[in-house]
């Protein structure tokens, strides 16, 4: 879908689109529908609307090519140039996939807002009886409280609300982040109730170096360990026998070796 200025819409003639003036603040309507060609990746016209929506419907299982516009262009060909670009002189939107036909009688229409808006389109549909209806939830009310359409065949799944997308960016105004104090301080707390990032010295394979100090300072701790054990064995033996310190004796030339 493509919506033009007023420029482009005199180039294009006034017998093939609807004129419409892009200015801030007023809303644009929409020009003239378009597909891209899947093999060739040219754009051509659409000449209805009912016809775009027949294509829109089935889009993705069957895309779209030169040779299908041959239904009112019997000549066309991938090898014709391309019926419009996107030059920059036109306010495109690119439509969603797949969207459903709208039910015999009534008609989806789609209202382009202003630039500098904080949403680009509003949806909505108009029953049989000239209704207007913005969401599924009113089309739902409705259908319960006219069940004739229900017999007729029309279901939810028939209704989409999905608005087009632009492809200028800066067309919709972003809406601004707001941060609740709470969520702030929240976030402070979080922040500095998580740990530091350390070294996790625990887990860290020693080097060549560090494994031989290790080595040395755990053998002295051993070391040191064995001694105070046999002083102790010394003092008690000598009071009970003799026996233990010929023990201690012979493991005394052992730690020396070590």
């Amino acid at each position: 879908m493509v919506v033009f200025n007023s420029e482009a819409a005199d180039e294009l003639g006034e017998n093939r689109l609807q004129k419409s003036v892009i200015t801030k603040g007023i809303s644009p309507s929409i020009g003239a529908f378009t597909v891209q060609c899947a093999k060739c990746f040219k754009w051509r016209l659409i000449p209805t609307k009912e016809k775009y929506e027949e294509i829109r419907e089935r889009i993705i299982q069957e895309p779209f090519v030169c040779k299908r516009a041959r239904e009112w262009r019997p000549d066309i060909t991938c090898n014709d140039p391309e019926d419009i670009s996107q030059d920059g002189s036109r306010l495109w939107a690119i439509d969603k996939p797949n969207i459903a036909q709208p039910p015999h009688g009534w008609e989806r229409q789609i209202r382009i807002r202003g630039e500098g808006g904080t949403k680009f389109a509003d949806v909505y549909y108009t029953s049989p009886t000239g209704r207007k209806l913005r969401s599924l939830v009113e089309v739902d009310r409705f259908l319960q409280e006219n069940p004739e359409h229900v017999a007729q065949g029309v279901t939810l799944a028939q209704f989409s609300f999905q608005i087009p997308r632009p492809l200028r960016q800066d067309y919709v105004k972003k809406k601004p982040k707001l941060i609740n104090a709470s969520d702030e301080a929240s976030t402070i707390t979080s922040k500095s109730s998580e740990p530091e990032e350390v070294n996790p010295i625990a887990w860290a394979v020693p080097t060549k170096h560090e494994g031989d100090a290790s080595e040395e300072a755990s053998f002295a701790d051993e070391t040191l360990a064995s001694e105070v054990v046999l002083t102790r064995k010394r003092k008690i033996g000598s009071s009970l026998s003799v026996e233990p310190n010929h023990l201690s004796d012979e493991l005394e030339p052992k730690l020396e070796d070590a």
